[in-house]
C-alpha cells in the first residue's frame, strides 16, 4: 500500500497574511504540489483567521475541481469554525473528502494533543453523524493510545490521524525505538477496529520513511511545516518529490 501525501498549506497563507500583497498565493503553491504528485491538499482554518481563511477554502476547493482524482481535507476543531466551513463547500457543490476533527483551542499556537475517550465521546458523536449527512469522511486526531481506538470507532470515525510530535520529538535519541513501537501498536489496534490510520505534525523527510515503514497501514500523512519550509530552499516541485521518495515502501 502506497501512503498518500496531502500538503498542509497554512504556513504558506501565514507568510502571506504578514502582507497586502496577496504573496505567496496558496492556490499556487496547492497547484504546484498536485503537479508534483501531491495526493491531497489539507487546511486547518482557525477563527482567528491567522493564516488559511474563509475564501482560501473555497478557492482551494474551487481549484480541486479540475483535479477529480485528488482529495481535499479540511481539519479544525468541529466545535469551533470547521462545521460552517465543510457545510459552506457542501452547499456550493464544490469538493471536500475529508473532515479531521481536531481538540485544539481557538488562540492555540499549533495542535499539541487528541481526542480523549470516554470524555470527548457523546459530544462527538453528533458532529460526526452530521459529517456523514454531508457525505464526509471523519478523521479524528489522536494520540498513539492503542486502548482508546476502539471508543474511536464507536463513535462513528473512519479514521484516525495519529498525532505524531512525540514520535518527531524522539526522532535521533534512545527514545526512537520505544515510540515507533508505541504507534505501531496504536496504528495495528486502530486497524483491529476497523479504522483506516492517517498521521501528521512536525514529520519531515528525516523521520518520514522509518514511520511509513514500521507503523502499519498508514493511508496518508499531512504534512505543511517541514514541507513549506523545505519548499523555501528547494522549491515545491523538488520538495514534493523528495517527500514521496519517503513515502514509497521498501519490501
Amino acid at each position: 500500500m502506497q501512503t498518500s501525501l496531502s500538503v498542509n498549506l497554512n504556513k504558506v497563507a501565514l507568510v502571506r497574511n504578514t502582507r497586502h500583497l496577496g504573496i505567496p498565493s496558496v492556490t499556487r503553491a496547492a497547484t504546484l504540489c498536485l503537479q508534483a504528485g501531491a495526493a491531497g491538499i489539507t487546511v486547518h482554518p482557525r477563527p482567528d483567521a491567522r493564516h488559511i481563511r474563509a475564501d482560501d477554502v473555497i478557492e482551494l476547493a474551487e481549484l480541486l475541481q479540475a483535479w477529480p482524482d485528488r482529495e481535499f481535507n479540511v481539519e479544525g476543531n468541529p466545535f469551533h469554525n470547521l462545521m460552517d466551513c465543510v457545510r459552506d463547500l457542501v452547499a456550493r457543490k464544490l469538493p471536500v473528502h475529508q473532515v479531521t476533527f481536531v481538540p485544539d483551542g481557538e488562540g492555540q499556537f499549533t495542535s499539541d494533543h487528541g481526542w480523549t475517550f470516554p470524555q470527548d465521546a457523546e459530544r462527538l458523536r453528533p458532529l460526526i453523524a452530521q459529517a456523514h449527512a454531508l457525505g464526509l469522511r471523519v478523521s479524528l486526531f489522536m494520540d498513539a493510545d492503542a486502548a482508546a481506538m476502539s471508543a474511536a470507532k464507536a463513535v462513528g470515525a473512519d479514521r484516525i490521524e495519529l498525532y505524531t510530535e512525540p514520535y518527531a520529538a524522539a526522532w535521533g535519541t534512545p527514545g526512537q525505538a520505544a515510540q515507533l513501537q508505541r504507534f505501531a501498536q496504536a496504528a495495528q489496534a486502530a486497524l483491529d477496529a476497523g479504522l483506516g490510520v492517517n498521521a501528521g505534525h512536525d514529520l519531515n523527510r528525516d523521520n518520514l520513511a522509518a514511520f511509513v515503514q514500521q507503523v502499519p497501514g498508514v493511508q496518508e500523512v499531512s504534512i505543511g511545516h517541514a514541507l513549506v519550509a523545505d519548499a523555501l530552499e528547494l522549491g515545491y516541485s523538488a520538495t514534493v518529490q523528495a517527500y514521496l521518495r519517503c513515502l514509497v515502501r521498501q519490501t
